[in-house]
């Protein structure tokens, strides 16, 4: 009972969680965009950045952006900052529900590192808070008047994140942790910095001051980084059954590729809104298209892939003793009571059937067994996956 319990609530703060994200991201997304669409005209008042003209839902609709504030303010002004919040608030619930609540299975890894549940909870915790500080200190550095050094700064320090989260988690939870300390620096740009400064320039505004300027710059900045970090946080968030992805033993190698994909794609989006043209709009594609070839090729190399034949009785002995547990008609481990997926491996037919899901789960990544609870060896991958590639052939 406690397993479909666990699974309705996993799956109830999924969906809450990605309904939030599409409000926060569509946001995101179309105030970047209005940014940049914006256009002056002869003899638009100087306090005027820009206005743009928009026609949707058979509607037409005038925006004007002003480059510091107006003069006053109406009586209601919309705010947008709940979905960011929410997003954040549920995504930590997911991450509680799935790494803490089955931190044994998913979090942990003996064979990366023999931790226990509350160190590991705590680790995990911690790093989202010393993450946002150490972003926070970076972007109130001397490289924030340098903005593409900074980020150059930022993308070294992501990726080694993801490093030393693989030194500590699951191949599974280093991934998805590094996924949520970049989400933690985004809500957080929105929570402490950018609705912070965008009080202080109403409560001037109310108070008859004239608006310093700076801070919205600071909030621009911060708003940008949010732009280009969309995309590649989107795909470490929605790819935890992709084991090609979060399981190499060097993903931080992917980490870097998806990061460098994702912002040159916003980037292209960026310039399509500003109406750039030449180069400015030709190498964000092929670059991204090579990048995820050189991903999907990496992701397919192992360092210590075994090539020579394996006895099948062997191999079955390896299947037998890590993974019909679960997966059988009858499983013998306490935690199904049917096999998970509906994947069995009670005959070589049925192997055969799966051998791809299995070279994936428990060959190219470690997400199988989960944590890695009958301590399945380096070797013992090694040949199963020699075996699997070979077509799986009977004693």
């Amino acid at each position: 009972m406690e397993a479909i319990f666990h699974d309705w609530i996993g799956l109830l703060v999924r969906w809450a969680h990605i309904i939030a994200a599409i409000g926060w991201i569509g946001s995101s997304f179309y105030f970047m965009g209005l940014d940049y669409s914006l256009r002056r005209r002869k003899g638009m008042d100087d306090s005027i950045a820009g206005e743009n003209w928009t026609v949707h839902g058979g509607g037409f609709y005038h925006i004007v952006k002003y480059k510091v504030a107006p003069d006053h303010l109406p009586e209601t002004l919309t705010w947008y900052k709940w979905e960011s919040y929410f997003t954040w608030m549920t995504g930590f619930l997911m991450l509680a529900v799935t790494y803490y609540w089955g931190a044994r299975g998913l979090l942990i890894d003996r064979e990366v590192l023999d931790i226990g549940v509350a160190p590991a909870i705590a680790i995990s915790a911690g790093s989202l808070v010393a993450g946002w500080f150490l972003y926070d200190a970076l972007c109130k550095s001397a490289l924030r008047h340098n903005p593409p050094l900074m980020f150059a700064v930022l993308f070294a320090a992501i990726v080694l994140a993801s490093w030393g989260f693989s030194q500590v988690f699951s191949a599974r939870a280093a991934w998805l942790h590094t996924g949520a300390i970049i989400a933690t620096m985004m809500s957080g740009n929105v929570f402490l910095v950018i609705i912070p400064n965008q009080r202080v320039v109403v409560e001037d505004l109310r108070a008859g001051r004239t608006p310093d300027a700076r801070y919205g710059k600071i909030a621009k900045l911060r708003s940008t980084h949010n732009n280009y970090l969309t995309l590649p946080v989107i795909l470490m968030m929605i790819s935890n059954h992709t084991p090609l992805a979060f399981g190499h033993p060097h993903s931080w190698v992917l980490v870097a590729m998806v990061l460098v994909i994702g912002a040159a794609i916003r980037d292209w989006f960026n310039g399509l809104d500003q109406e750039l043209e030449g180069w400015a709009m030709r190498w964000q594609w092929p670059v991204s298209v090579l990048l995820a070839i050189a991903m999907m090729w990496f992701s397919s190399w192992r360092p210590d892939r075994v090539e020579a034949a394996v006895e099948p009785a062997r191999a079955l002995a390896i299947v037998a003793r890590h993974c019909t547990a679960c997966h059988a008609a009858v499983p013998s481990h306490e935690g199904f009571e049917e096999a998970p997926g509906g994947i069995r491996f009670d005959s070589i037919e049925e192997i055969r059937a799966h051998r791809g899901k299995m070279l994936a789960q428990a060959v190219m990544s470690k997400t199988m067994p989960l944590g890695n609870e009958t301590g399945m060896s380096e070797e013992e991958r090694a040949l199963l996956g020699a075996w699997l590639r070979a077509g799986a052939p009977e004693p």
